[in-house]
């Protein structure tokens, strides 16, 4: 079997246009895009594709990769802000992962939904992420002095980017409900952990 490939040599522009082929078919299509769509959007053939990642894991770690580090980038601006309280933070942050999430549904079914369930070392990339993204806003609760406890800052990390996120997975599907009453309630529930003092 073949090993997941970093640059492998390849031209890095050139495997940054076979990833906007894939993004363009999978907008456009769906999380049941085929590779084969994939590929003759790209203009090659799957085995060339797959060669500029390895195989078909390494492509979907990569997809991964770009849209992960996209949504990060826009949640540590929120978390950021240091300044503002703990509930208008929390709003915030929040909004921003729905409003990603919600203006690239195709694009997070296939890499959560598809991808995910098809391969395992996908399902463990993206499970490392929100991992990742987890302990990161548990390294903020604690410097934010907002929970004295290091141990209880990273367990409140975890627990509201995994809420957050499948909250957030819910709600795709049931696009009838308020925005804004999902948000409220998630930060309900996050003020309320942190000692904010209502429910």
């Amino acid at each position: 079997m073949a090993t997941v490939a970093g640059n492998g040599g390849r031209d890095p522009d050139r495997r940054r246009a076979l990833l906007d082929a894939a993004d363009r078919v999978i907008r456009r299509e769906g999380p049941q895009a085929s590779m084969a769509a994939i590929a003759a959007e790209a203009g090659i053939t799957k085995p060339i594709l797959y060669r500029h990642f390895g195989d078909k894991s390494g492509l979907y770690q990569a997809l991964a990769d770009r849209h992960a580090r996209t949504v990060i980038r826009q949640l540590r601006v929120e978390f950021a802000k240091t300044r503002t309280d703990l509930r208008t933070r929390a709003r915030a942050t929040i909004e921003t992962y729905l409003d990603m999430i919600a203006a690239n549904r195709n694009l997070y079914r296939f890499l959560f939904h598809r991808a995910g369930a098809e391969d395992s070392r996908t399902h463990s990339h993206m499970a490392s992420i929100v991992r990742s993204l987890g302990e990161e806003l548990g390294a903020v609760i604690a410097a934010d002095a907002a929970v004295a406890d290091p141990v209880r800052a990273q367990i409140l990390g975890h627990a509201f980017v995994g809420m957050v996120q499948t909250t957030g997975d819910w709600w795709l599907e049931h696009r009838e409900v308020d925005r804004r009453q999902v948000v409220d309630g998630l930060v309900d529930v996050i003020a309320a952990a942190m000692g904010d003092g209502r429910p």
